[in-house]
């Protein structure tokens, strides 16, 4: 494995009860996250492919660890998306070159499809700063049911030398959805939009 990681945190978060009302079943959505060190820390490269290969490294690792923590089958996943939080001595498109050109495949096969893009956020942030991964149906990209979003914050990263990768996943949408698109039942998921 090429990334060099300091640390894997997982989070699982379940609701069972919104507004005054039960949600069943509960809504639950995880998030794995990788802290990594950043081979390109204080320097300026052209060659970002080290960065796009441990992503491809990542969302393999980081989608099935999401899976494992909801306890699902892997097409039992519902949204997905992607983050990453490069430290003070990186820059965005190193958070970019984990996140685009091969992330997506892996985590696509840890869940099992995937026709819809995955939804991504990049920042530059330090220790304990809040990391927005945002969520859309794996399948789907009108299912207004699943947008959703997961923030994660972690007390010692990134560090300056250091890229925070998220992946998260959800067995089903918000608690209580209302505001009408696309069902869950009317997905083709043929061209990712419907």
């Amino acid at each position: 494995m090429k990334a060099q990681i300091r640390k894997l945190v997982t989070f699982v978060d379940e609701t069972r009860r919104e507004m005054g009302k039960d949600i069943a079943p509960a809504t639950r959505k995880a998030c794995a996250v990788a802290i990594i060190r950043n081979p390109y820390a204080g320097r300026y490269q052209e060659d970002l492919s080290e960065l796009i290969e441990i992503g491809a490294e990542l969302g393999g690792l980081l989608g099935k660890r999401c899976v494992d923590a909801l306890g699902i089958s892997p097409a039992k996943a519902e949204s997905y998306g992607k983050a990453a939080m490069v430290g003070e001595h990186g820059e965005l498109e190193h958070a970019a070159a984990i996140l685009h050109p091969a992330l997506g495949k892996p985590l696509r096969d840890a869940v099992e499809k995937g026709a819809a893009l995955v939804p991504s956020s990049k920042a530059m942030g330090g220790p304990g700063q809040v990391l927005d991964v945002p969520l859309g149906h794996k399948d789907a990209a009108y299912v207004r049911s699943h947008f959703d979003a997961m923030r994660i914050s972690i007390n010692d990263s990134p560090r300056a030398d250091e890229i925070m990768v998220a992946v998260a996943l959800t067995d089903s949408g918000r608690p209580l959805p209302r505001i009408g698109g696309l069902q869950v039942s009317e997905i083709e998921g043929r061209d990712g939009l419907r």
